[in-house]
């Protein structure tokens, strides 16, 4: 049976795609110049570059046309965890360690080792955690300006995890869920997977515009929100205390769940309260310890609303039936005995000095940030293709996210994210340097 016309424009176009003939970042014909060139349907032209997109070659950009994309960056570089060889350098992924954090680790075993409650350690433990575990990490969250007992804490396998566990408990598939136009892509997985829709909002240097909340409200039944109100992932912003009870009176109006995300808020010493301290009654408040202490620990916790407890505590059933006793008892330790917090300012001191080498390293380039984050936003200039500059450091061994895993609207900006905590500072200043090369010489272009 002959191949119906429109595939025969797509395999054409992925011929010369694939052979080099239509070249990375070449701007494709428009849909109606498509249409009339090969005899076909406006509709059907879509239906051509829909498919060349799903075949990872061509990228659709609204207002701006349809371009040929670098076959040679990985289609899920930014959200997929690539594994990245021992000459490539990554600045994609954030896993910051310090020196001696090995040795901690040693004491924490022979620590847990000459405890008598081994043999608990080995058995099934309570969804949620432990009731004095639990305990411990309400301490933890007082210590951050949020007041909870310990029975509103659940212990869960990362935020990733509680940030899943919530969603299962408390959202549906066909919600509504706000959030920021640029947010964490785990976010996105996860929507995603569970058939929640993610609707973007603009922004502006310190966080979402509320009056396109309000508006988004009006106009959809929006069911939750999803927000980073303390040191925002990618753009580092920290929301003020007025802003954000403009946002927890908003919340309350439209009757919004609050999800609010926290991983790195241990980097800002002044942060103002959390929304769960300021909307306790709608807020479910989602932490971890993979980035203020070390990412192969799998530990993480849950403050929510005493009325969703129980369903949380099912999804976490569900899902992993309880965090690894061993870890949650060694993280616990840690908190009683002041290394989290030791920990947490040496990263913060290790994080503004990595700032302050970006700093030096970029000067002039225009770039988004927070002083004491392990991230960098890089805006390109205009005309200057982010898959285009992220493939050429690639085929350098530096690996950078571009803005695509990060987006949630339709129009994605030509920006990179840069993660400064991977790799040790006479590395990351070498890769730096690169990036600025890479990314001016594409300026020039």
């Amino acid at each position: 049976m002959p191949k119906a016309r429109y595939k025969q424009v797509v395999d054409t176009f992925a011929a010369d795609i694939r052979s080099g003939s239509l070249r990375p970042g070449a701007r494709l014909p428009t849909h109606r110049k498509l249409a009339a060139a090969h005899g076909l349907a406006l509709a059907t032209a879509s239906r051509v570059y829909a498919e060349l997109e799903a075949m990872g070659l061509v990228s659709g950009e609204t207002g701006r046309g349809t371009f040929v994309r670098d076959s040679a960056l990985p289609p899920g570089l930014g959200i997929d965890q690539q594994a990245v060889d021992g000459d490539t350098v990554d600045l994609n992924f954030n896993t910051p360690s310090l020196p001696g954090q090995a040795e901690l680790l040693r004491g924490a075993l022979r620590k847990l080792a000459a405890s008598g409650d081994l043999d608990a350690l080995l058995r099934y433990q309570p969804h949620g955690g432990r009731p004095h575990e639990r305990d411990t990490m309400a301490r933890h969250l007082a210590s951050r300006g949020l007041e909870v007992d310990g029975s509103r804490v659940l212990i869960v396998d990362g935020a990733q995890h509680g940030l899943a566990a919530t969603a299962i408990a408390l959202l549906k598939p066909g919600d509504v869920m706000a959030a920021d136009a640029q947010t964490y892509p785990g976010m996105k997985v996860l929507a995603d997977s569970l058939g929640l829709e993610m609707a973007p909002l603009p922004a502006d240097g310190e966080g979402p515009d509320l009056e396109a909340l309000d508006k988004l409200c009006m106009r959809r039944r929006v069911r939750a929100l999803y927000a980073q109100p303390t040191l925002h992932n990618p753009l580092g912003w920290v929301m003020s205390i007025a802003r954000r009870k403009a946002l927890v009176a908003l919340a309350r109006r439209h009757d919004l769940l609050l999800v609010e995300d926290a991983p790195y808020a241990f980097l800002e010493t002044h942060a103002p309260p959390p929304l769960a301290a300021l909307a306790p009654e709608r807020t479910v408040h989602v932490s971890g310890f993979s980035k203020s202490v070390a990412t192969g620990l799998r530990v993480g916790l849950v403050a929510a609303p005493h009325p969703w407890i129980a369903a949380i505590e099912r999804a976490i059933r569900a899902t992993t039936w309880n965090t690894p006793g061993v870890m949650t008892a060694m993280v616990c330790n840690w908190i009683e005995d002041g290394t989290v917090t030791r920990l947490e300012g040496a990263k913060r001191r290790d994080a503004i000095a990595r700032q302050t080498l970006a700093a030096e390293v970029l000067h002039g380039l225009p770039s988004v940030g927070h002083p004491a984050s392990y991230f960098l936003w890089l805006p390109l200039a205009e005309g200057v293709r982010a898959d285009l500059v992220a493939a050429d450091l690639l085929a350098q061994r530096i690996s950078v996210s571009t803005a695509a895993p990060f987006t949630v609207a339709a129009h994605v900006p030509h920006a990179i994210r840069l993660a400064l905590g991977s790799v040790d500072p006479e590395t990351l200043r070498r890769a730096l340097a690169t990036v600025r090369l890479v990314v001016e010489d594409h300026a020039c272009r």
